[in-house]
């Protein structure tokens, strides 16, 4: 007796590099205390095999540690996974450390275990997308595609952008 396979899922295939040749970059970190990483290291495969550029910055970095990183690595979005009880304050010292470095243009995504309240909260500091266990993939990569801009400012001012 034969067995059907059991088809797996396919991904999407990547969308093709920007006019200036450049897939999406994703800086995903873990932030505070937190030594537990297994969820982000999902989402980062997920997202690599999405065709996005990821770059884990890893466990327990400080706000200007990630700050710092998103600046270097010119990244497009940048990815919190936070599951202590302190999403909302660490994630806005990360958004204070962000506008120290004088970036405003990064899509920010909060992971992790958020209460509803927290939710709301980090909606209205900023937060583009809360996504939080049992989230699909497929929903993360889609929202990321869709809210990174078409046309980005890449590591200067909009008068050197547009040049």
């Amino acid at each position: 007796m034969a067995i059907d396979p059991v088809p797996l899922p396919v991904a999407a295939p990547a969308p093709a590099p920007d006019a200036s040749g450049r897939r999406i970059r994703v800086v995903l970190s873990k932030v505070g205390l937190d030594g537990h990483d297994r969820g982000v290291r999902v989402i980062a495969q997920a997202l690599r095999d999405a065709g996005m550029e990821v770059i884990y910055a890893g466990l327990r970095r400080t706000p200007e540690d990630i700050a710092r990183i998103v600046v270097e690595e010119d990244a497009d979005v940048l990815g919190l996974s936070i599951l202590s009880g302190a999403v909302v304050p660490l994630t806005r010292r990360v958004q204070e450390a962000l506008r120290a470095h004088q970036v405003d243009d990064v899509v920010l995504v909060v992971g992790g275990i958020v209460p509803e309240p927290a939710r709301a909260e980090l909606t209205a500091m900023g937060v583009e997308g809360v996504f939080t266990p049992g989230s699909p993939l497929s929903a993360i990569v889609t929202f990321i595609r869709a809210s990174v801009p078409a046309q980005r400012r890449y590591g200067g001012s909009d008068s050197e952008a547009s040049a």
